[in-house]
Formats: C-alpha cells, structure tokens, sequence
C-alpha cells in the first residue's frame, strides 16, 4: 500500500473537529468525490446504492470497494488510514475515503455521519475488516483471543450499532457481513479465528429476526480460501512457539499455510462481483457459500450435524418429564 498524495478536489479533517455539510466530524478523512444528487438525476439517485465498506485499503474489501464502483454505485470506503485507502482504489467521484477503526465506536459513529452527509444514506454495510491470530489454543495468549474477537466480532457490532438508526429511518439497507468457512466448521490452529467467527454466524443469524420488520435485510458471505492477503505477515500473526507437544505440527502447519499463500484458488475480484449482484436483489441469501470448497464445508457439516442429532435419538427423545 502506497502513502496517497491529496488532489484537487479532495479536503483532509484533522484532529480537530470540522463542520462538513453541517455535521461534526471528530475522526480524521480523505473526501473525494461530489455530493449525491450534484448533477444526477432523481432516477440514477434511486438506481444508486451507498455502500459503506470496512477494511477497504486491501484484499477482499479493496475488491469489493472497486466492483461497487464499477457497477455505478457510491462507495464510503473505510481504513485505519483513508490515505491509503484512496491510494489503493484510486481517484473517484463516486468515492468517500473515511478513517474507521473498527474497534473505535467513536470512528463508526463519526464515519455514519459523514456517509450520510455527503450521499444522504447507507444502502449496504460491509463488514469487512480483519486479522487472524493463528496457533494452538495453549499457545494463544489470552491477549491475542481478545484481540481477535475485539476485531472479528465487536468490531462489525461497533459499525452496524452505528449504522442501524440509518437504516431503521430509512426502513431499508442491508448488512453484509464476510464470515468465512471458519464460520461454519471450525479447524486445527484457528480457535481464536474460529470462535470470533461463529460469533458472528450466531450474532447476524439473531439479528436478522430483530431488524426484519424496518425493512433491513442481512447477508452472510463465508469464503473459501481466496487469494486474498490473510495468509501474509500483515494480517496473520502466529502464536509464540511455547509447548514442546505441538512444535512439530506447529512448524508442518506454518510450512503448509506459507506454501498455500498466493496460490489459493479463490479470485477475490469474481467474489466482489457476485457479492455486488447479490446485493442488487430485492432478497439477498441469508448466506453466500463462496467458492466450491465452502460449499464443500456446509455440506460436510449439514450430514455431519444430521448423523449428531440421529446418533443418540433414542436417548435424546426420552428427557422429558413424565406426565401423571
């Protein structure tokens, strides 16, 4: 990721707080771009969607970001640093740069406002930013679990518990939330990643009944592997080595992930842009299996909970209370 250079037509809001279009913005932003409705028609207006993206400065979300724009709507893409996050999609006049941390309620409030100021709604919130804290359990710190759920799952609740007054006042939006097959079946050496993720599996699948009545609709999307940049050092940190017991399938694990980066055979671009089509429809999936190996996934795990639950039926169907 390059440092991005300001260009006509964009502004920088510092430290302190400034009045933009009439409403206080406390957290630093790269604006570029021209309001919604300046020299667009009530129809493109409509046809429209506003996008707000998490983690837009690279991987999946700097895909999605591009393929949103491409397809002729607004974007609000969002990053610890809206530099780079410009840098990285490019310049725009359909674009937004906004700094959000995830883990920062005060950065998701403010990023709300300023979506809402400049395009006067949010459409589509993805919840997209990430890390991954990799390694056995025991080797896990607890600092590492916390910080992996703290991004994971409290991150996205932080954007949408911002983003849901938009969306109920509009009585509409949709809340997009990348899991990951992680979600669905959980594996050797992702525990914390793991746990994070189906949190948000229990979390989206709980809030879709809350927020249905406003006209809200959610979307979970659980990719397989793709060629993203999870695997690289900037977004994977292993636990420290600290158990003789597990050194061994520590190292063979790390060797097999190294060997796999880069060479994953899921193309991030095609899954933004089925990730936009899906958006488009008036009923978006519940939930997305990406890639043939997380179809794989959930049909392994749906025969697998079938075989669970008829295993012990007998058993299982004797608990309740005799009746006299």
């Amino acid at each position: 990721m390059n440092e991005g250079t300001y260009k006509p037509g964009t502004a920088q809001i510092g430290r302190r707080n400034v009045i933009m279009s009439g409403v206080a913005l406390s957290a630093a932003a790269l604006v570029t771009g021209t309001a919604l409705g300046a020299g667009t028609s009530t129809r493109d207006s409509v046809a429209r969607k506003v996008w707000l993206i998490t983690g837009a400065s690279r991987g999946l979300g700097l895909d999605i970001a591009k393929a949103a724009l491409d397809a002729g709507h607004y974007v609000v893409a969002t990053g610890r640093d809206p530099l780079k996050v410009g840098a990285a999609i490019g310049e725009h006049e359909n674009l937004l740069s906004i700094k959000l941390d995830v883990t920062r309620p005060e950065d998701s409030h403010a990023a709300m406002a300023a979506a809402v100021s400049k395009f006067g709604r949010i459409d589509v919130l993805v919840n997209n930013a990430g890390n991954f804290f990799a390694g056995f359990f025991e080797e896990l710190s607890p600092d590492q679990v916390r910080n992996q759920i703290e991004t994971l799952l409290f991150g996205p609740m932080n954007v949408t518990r911002a983003a849901l007054p938009v969306m109920r006042k509009q009585r509409s939006g949709l809340l997009l939330t990348i899991s990951s097959t992680a979600g669905i079946a959980g594996g050797m050496f992702c525990t914390a990643y793991a746990a994070a993720k189906f949190g948000i599996e229990g979390w989206m699948e709980s809030l879709t009944p809350e927020i249905a009545p406003f006209g809200i609709r959610t979307m979970l999307v659980e990719p397989g592997f793709f060629r993203t940049e999870l695997l690289t050092a900037g977004s994977t940190t292993y636990a420290k080595p600290s158990i003789d017991d597990y050194a061994q399938r520590t190292k063979e694990t790390i060797a097999a992930w190294n060997g796999m980066n880069g060479k994953q055979g899921g193309d991030p671009a095609k899954l933004a842009d089925a990730i936009v089509q899906l958006a488009g429809l008036s009923e978006p999936p519940i939930r997305f299996a990406a890639g043939t190996d997380a179809m794989q996934t959930f049909e392994t795990k749906a025969n697998a909970l079938l075989a669970q639950a008829a295993a012990h039926r007998g058993l299982s169907s004797a608990l309740a209370h005799d009746e006299t």
